[in-house]
């Protein structure tokens, strides 16, 4: 009787983990800022190696673009998570009411750099202010060159404007460039065949996260599990991408962006590494995803000493600890 009883409670745990198995997924869908690139390769590789619907998601990536909006489409509720830039947005966000909120950071550091040739004595960041000739996008110098001027001298009129075309930086020798310590020195190599000098603004002071999950305020509020779930999942595949087989997401980044190159692929990764994009600084102890009421604070002062918001901003609200700093994956770390 009792071995009965025994194996009738047997059967009936089996049966429940089989029905718990066998619940649908929740889907939710994530948009990136860009098209896929190494640089959102822990998304795709929780993708890739199943970690998402371990953690119960069915989860859509939407590659972003220069006719996508997909931050717009996760405001106005069509997306569930979008993949933010820089803090500064977020700052605007809460400038502009609206409810959007980062729920954790992949990028410790943002991966925006200033590039120079070689031998043509700007050897250091502070011989950077000798040149004439700074190459920058509208946003660039709307955002971390303001930071630059505060924080670092730089001038108004030492700006030019920069088409994202490399060929005016290497034909003009005094010339500098921004760019991504992950992409364009590596296209700078190819086309001229020198190695750029590489200045990574994290290293010298801009303090932004990068690289963010954003949400809604509303679905923090009605479904934090959700999200729970989805940063602790993420936050995994980017602890897989980095240091384990990562071939499986490389694949899905390149059936989304068909022109994607092994060779870049390859170099992003090991300059994630290199430069501790990352994993490094909070992150090292806290786990990938790590945020500080300090370091946004550090941050945020920063943009208010740069002119680009005023002291008065509840920047608070534009992000919440709650999903972080929980060393989810710690353990995965080669």
């Amino acid at each position: 009787m009792k071995l009965n009883a025994f194996m009738a409670g047997l059967l009936a745990a089996c049966l429940g983990g089989n029905a718990l198995a066998q619940q649908p997924l929740t889907e939710v869908t994530f948009g990136t800022n860009w098209i896929a690139q190494g640089e959102h390769g822990g998304y795709y590789q929780a993708l890739a190696d199943g970690t998402y619907e371990k953690f119960g998601l069915k989860v859509t990536i939407v590659p972003g673009g220069p006719r996508a909006n997909n931050r717009m489409l996760m405001t106005v509720g069509k997306l569930d998570f979008y993949m933010g830039g820089s803090m500064i947005q977020a700052f605007s966000a809460v400038e502009k009411d609206i409810p959007t909120v980062v729920v954790a950071a992949h990028f410790q550091k943002e991966p925006q750099v200033l590039l120079s040739h070689p031998g043509q004595g700007f050897d250091t960041f502070e011989d950077l202010k000798k040149s004439n000739d700074i190459l920058l996008s509208k946003d660039g110098f709307a955002t971390f060159y303001q930071w630059m001027k505060a924080e670092h001298g730089f001038k108004d009129d030492q700006m030019k404007p920069y088409g994202f075309n490399p060929a005016p930086f290497i034909a003009n020798k005094a010339a500098l460039q921004q760019g991504y310590v992950t992409s364009e020195p590596l296209t700078i190599e190819k086309a001229a065949g020198f190695k750029p000098s590489v200045f990574l603004l994290a290293d010298h002071g801009f303090s932004t996260y990068s690289t963010t999950v954003e949400t809604r305020r509303e679905l923090i509020e009605k479904s934090p599990d959700l999200v729970q779930r989805f940063v602790d999942a993420s936050t995994i595949g980017w602890y897989n991408y980095l240091y384990g087989d990562n071939a499986k997401a490389k694949e899905l980044i390149k059936r989304d962006n068909p022109e994607m190159t092994d060779e870049l692929l390859a170099y992003s990764h090991a300059k994630m590494k290199e430069y501790g994009i990352i994993d490094s600084g909070d992150a090292e102890e806290l786990g990938i995803g790590a945020m500080t009421d300090e370091r946004m604070k550090d941050f945020f002062d920063k943009m208010v000493k740069a002119g680009l918001f005023k002291p008065d901003l509840d920047y608070k609200k534009a992000y919440t600890l709650q999903f972080v700093n929980k060393g989810v994956g710690l353990d995965l770390r080669r």
